[in-house]
């Protein structure tokens, strides 16, 4: 008699995903267990996962590390695939997840390591560092966890892990203003990793940081082939970086200014 397939988590994160939630959770029909950590959505986010046969948790914002945790340790079941609301599996993914899980030699793995496949700007990014993209998401949650940054960054570490070939596929914007706006967050977290880990600034980093990332984005990793919005996403790269340092100098004399002022 064949061995029962394990069942699986979904885990979800999400603040405002009314309109990609829906996508998410049918994009894994296989999960008998659905866990989305909403963090104050003031859309429908919450009331759509439930139609979906998710269960919701209302918590605080954690940062992207500690809110996937959380939403890691609220799952029913030791197997769980964790996506993003603005995620979902293909189709390909989908059956190759089903695969894996009927493999008698499942648990030769700790981990199971997808393609990521962004849609931006019109088209699917397969260029400038945005593909493959590798994301460590299904995984047995005993034996493996969330590290990184405290609010970027954030990954899932395991030991015995292998690649697969079908994507996760992922919408990040709905325009370039959400690009834009996402830059601008990221500059401000990744500045504030900074002090965190006690990287300094330096005028060499604001200045040539940016143009080695416009480099590599653009050139190196071939974001040329993908056209204009190669070049633009190559450029917003570049600037998101230019963004971290000028913040993380910003933050230094505010702490220098604070320091003086208290003596």
């Amino acid at each position: 008699m064949a061995n029962k397939s394990p069942e699986i988590s979904l885990a979800i994160i999400a603040l405002n995903e009314a309109a990609n939630i829906e996508r998410c959770i049918r994009s894994v029909p296989i999960a008998s267990d659905i866990v989305v950590i909403d963090s104050g959505s003031s859309d429908e986010t919450a009331a759509i996962a439930k139609l979906c046969g998710a269960r919701v948790v209302q918590n605080e914002w954690l940062g992207f590390r500690d809110t996937k945790r959380l939403a890691t340790e609220q799952c029913q079941h030791d197997w769980v695939l964790s996506l993003d609301a603005d995620e979902a599996l293909s189709p390909e993914a989908l059956a190759e997840v089903t695969s894996i899980l009927a493999d008698p030699n499942l648990d030769n793995f700790d981990g199971f390591v997808f393609p990521r496949l962004s849609w931006n700007l019109g088209r699917w990014m397969r260029h400038g560092g945005w593909y493959p993209d590798w994301q460590l998401r299904l995984f047995h949650r005993r034996r493996a966890k969330w590290e990184g940054g405290e609010h970027v960054h954030e990954r899932v570490e395991a030991v015995r892990t292998r690649r697969l070939s079908s994507p996760i596929t992922h919408w990040p914007f709905v325009q370039l203003t959400e690009q834009i706006d996402t830059n601008n967050r990221y500059s401000t977290l990744g500045a504030q990793e900074c002090v965190r880990r006690k990287v300094r600034f330096s005028l060499g980093k604001l200045v040539f940081k940016p143009v080695s990332k416009f480099l590599e984005t653009y050139l190196i990793k071939g974001g040329f082939r993908d056209g204009l919005p190669g070049f633009i996403v190559a450029v917003g790269a570049a600037y998101s970086v230019f963004l971290k340092f000028a913040k993380l100098w910003e933050l230094e004399q505010k702490s220098s200014l604070s320091q003086i002022d208290m003596k």
